[in-house]
């Protein structure tokens, strides 16, 4: 018989934007080889001081190289740890006989990181070299090249347009159970025709003449009734709002997501939820990551760090602001808002500023979730101490960095890993509640 010819290894050259989106990405890649330009590590030099999650990245991924280098140099092949591991080298050499930067006309640390790419494929004719790197448009110029490129895929959702979306309509459910809903508050799975459900997953539950929305409770093991109700004078409007609210105030439910396009009141709802329950945490901490315009650093704007930050957190406090209107000025929940924010015990600030801090007996809404990588919504979480309740919300399709995309941002990450626990609870918003202008714009634009 003839044998089997054996898997041709190949060789995968990390970008910068890979390391820092994942520090141990060079584990990764089976038995094959991993390559890091010089260059990449230059770029490390320069986000290895700071408190942001690439920082911590680019720290933890040197510590690593140090780690596994010991004696060695890094410009022989080193061994990963681990039989099942291939090794991994330094690429010094950036003068590859095609010149990336003649060819783009400039001499950027891209340029060199694809020159670096054409010298190992030179010196490797008998195996296929790939780039990876979360940068699209560097992808683009590396296959203009002829040189293999590829996303790096770890912690990406390959089936986006069916992540969960934490609801289910059912139907033609005889009469007498939706009655038995009303009278009694539950029944059972058995009599919606269902065999098993998701903690905490939600049914519209229908025939000809009615309809219940119900969800159900892993605790009791029953379909029970959700009632519409308002928070803080927020009256959901549809039923995935009525099931997002009723996520938020479920004392049982610590971690939330809240999913939807613009307008469809993820953020608003999950501040209003958070105040009608403000007396059973010690602090509310509203935050949002900050992604600057054109990716430069808020110290290239103007004023203190106070003016720096105001442009990002402005839409919470037009949340807020919205939600306090629909008071009188002498009312008590009016007021009561202002006392929480003048006593601290409502914070609006830039995530960033969290780090570090114990979130125990806290209320903690992350506004913009798709806009974090899968390693900082797990470094959020684990923060999470005795009583915190955490609210994720964001629009998976609308992310403003440019490494991340809807199927690799931390928020679909979650929402895919965890949607079968007891403690977890996600809505997925389709309806658009914030005018028929902005509805227009988004069915049609």
């Amino acid at each position: 018989m003839a044998k089997r010819k054996s898997k041709q290894k190949k060789i995968f050259v990390l970008d910068t934007s890979v390391i820092l989106y994942n520090h141990d990405a060079i584990n990764s890649f089976e038995d094959n080889d991993v390559a890091i330009p010089i260059t990449v590590l230059e770029e490390l030099d320069n986000f290895k001081k700071g408190n942001d999650t690439i920082n911590f990245e680019a720290r933890e991924f040197i510590r690593i190289m140090d780690r596994l280098s010991g004696k060695f140099t890094l410009q022989n092949w080193i061994s990963l740890n681990g039989a099942e591991k291939g090794r991994f080298k330094v690429i010094m050499n950036e003068q590859s006989e095609m010149d990336a930067r003649k060819i783009f006309g400039e001499n950027k640390p891209d340029h060199r990181i694809l020159n670096a790419t054409l010298v190992l494929t030179e010196e490797n004719p008998d195996k296929k070299v790939i780039l990876v790197t979360k940068d699209i448009n560097l992808r683009i110029k590396a296959k203009s090249l002829s040189i293999p490129a590829e996303d790096f895929e770890t912690g990406k959702i390959k089936d986006v347009d069916s992540l969960y979306s934490g609801k289910s309509v059912i139907e033609d459910v005889d009469k007498d159970i939706i009655d038995k809903i009303y009278n009694e508050g539950f029944c059972s799975l058995k009599e919606i025709g269902v065999s098993d459900a998701i903690p905490n997953h939600y049914f519209i539950l229908k025939n000809i003449k009615t309809s219940a929305l119900t969800f159900y409770n892993p605790v009791t093991k029953l379909i029970e009734r959700v009632v519409k109700r308002p928070a803080y004078k927020i009256m959901p409007r549809n039923a995935e709002q009525v099931f997002a609210l009723h996520a938020i105030l479920n004392p049982e439910v610590k971690l939330v997501t809240l999913q939807g396009v613009a307008g469809t009141g993820k953020t608003l709802l999950a501040l209003a939820g958070t105040l009608e329950q403000r007396r059973r945490f010690k602090q509310l901490y509203l935050a949002r990551p900050i992604v600057p315009l054109s990716n430069k650093d808020i110290g290239y704007l103007p004023g203190d760090i106070k003016d720096k930050i105001s442009p990002y957190m402005e839409p919470l406090w037009d949340n807020l602001k919205f939600i306090q209107n629909q008071y009188k000025e002498n009312d008590k929940e009016y007021k009561a808002i202002n006392t929480a924010v003048d006593s601290e015990k409502l914070v609006v600030t830039p995530l960033a500023y969290i780090r570090g801090r114990s979130i125990s007996n806290v209320c903690f809404i992350v506004d913009e979730a798709q806009n974090l990588t899968p390693h900082e919504v797990k470094t959020i979480i684990t923060r999470a101490g005795e009583n915190t309740k955490i609210i994720f919300t964001g629009d998976i399709y609308q992310i403003d960095t440019p490494y991340l995309d809807s199927q690799s941002n931390g928020l679909s990450y979650m929402i895919d890993k965890i949607k079968h626990h007891e403690i977890y609870a996600h809505v997925r918003l389709e309806k658009g509640e914030r005018s028929e202008l902005a509805n227009l714009a988004n069915d049609l634009l």
